[in-house]
């Protein structure tokens, strides 16, 4: 069942010579992991703010088309009602953090408050989000005194503690290393697995592969393929277009001009394909 639902919608900031979407046409399915890629610029940004309802809540400019999201059209909505049921995690966690409270357990209960929670449903859930993102042992500390990665995870737990039909995530690994941003792609696929929705904006294309339902490539504001990570993220055309593809299947492709890939196999994303592939080269 289609819980997010674009149709020819097209955006352009104020002031700005063209838009930064143009014609997209997208249907998320509840429970799906769909994650987006593009080079600088693509539109990967405003697709998010779409469908969270910032577009057209707090960036103005002009929006045609539908942005239907848990069968609401996003333009009947407040921005109140529109982040319960979409929360978008920003790529700078630093620009989530509230500035209103003192401790880490605090800021993720902010949202909580807001609403009006209960104080011991409200405990328990922060509780809870602090052991599944795992910053339990945070919980007493400023979330100005931490580092990139770790406000990461509070901003990203922040939001989840709110329970929202759909997590629209903006590149939310940019600032882990890799144990961190394995944990982080764990934690979310499990979510996703329990009915969550997730939209990701994500350059790590091998954890992309690992870890998404489905891919969906922009450029210039649209949508130029979208599909199973295998099919996507080895297609001619984004590299072509200068994406930042998986190294694994560059030097697949590299090795296929030299006549060093077995022909007909589908170039690889991740090593364990690249393994795979170079194995039968040899035999």
């Amino acid at each position: 069942m289609s819980i997010v639902e674009l149709r020819n919608v097209t955006y352009q900031y104020p002031f700005s010579e063209r838009p930064a979407l143009e014609g997209i046409d997208l249907r998320i399915d509840e429970g799906e992991f769909v994650a987006v890629i593009g080079p600088n610029g693509a539109g990967k940004s405003s697709l998010c703010y779409t469908v969270s309802g910032f577009i057209p809540h707090f960036f103005k400019g002009e929006l045609q088309g539908s942005v239907v999201v848990g069968g609401v059209e996003t333009r009947q909505s407040t921005l109140a009602e529109c982040v319960r049921r979409a929360g978008l995690a920003f790529q700078n966690p630093f620009n989530q953090i509230s500035g209103a409270k003192y401790t880490v357990f605090e800021e993720i209960a902010f949202g909580l408050e807001n609403l009006g929670v209960p104080r011991e449903e409200m405990r328990a859930r922060v509780e809870r989000m602090l052991e599944r993102a795992g910053i339990a042992d945070l919980a007493g500390r400023s979330p100005y005194a931490l580092s990139g990665g770790q406000q990461q995870r509070v901003a990203l737990a922040s939001i989840l503690v709110m329970e929202p039909q759909v997590l629209v995530l903006d590149e939310p690994t940019s600032q882990m290393d890799p144990i961190g941003t394995r944990e982080v792609f764990g934690m979310i696929k499990e979510l996703a697995g329990r009915g969550l929705t997730v939209l990701m904006v994500e350059h790590k294309v091998e954890w992309v592969a690992a870890f998404a339902d489905r891919v969906v490539a922009l450029d210039g504001g649209h949508v130029i393929a979208q599909g199973r990570p295998e099919e996507v993220l080895t297609d001619p055309l984004l590299a072509e277009r200068n994406f930042g593809l998986s190294r694994y299947t560059l030097a697949a492709r590299a090795a296929l001009q030299a006549g060093l890939w077995p022909a007909g196999r589908r170039l690889p994303v991740t090593l364990e394909e690249a393994v795979e592939g170079f194995k039968a080269a040899a035999a």
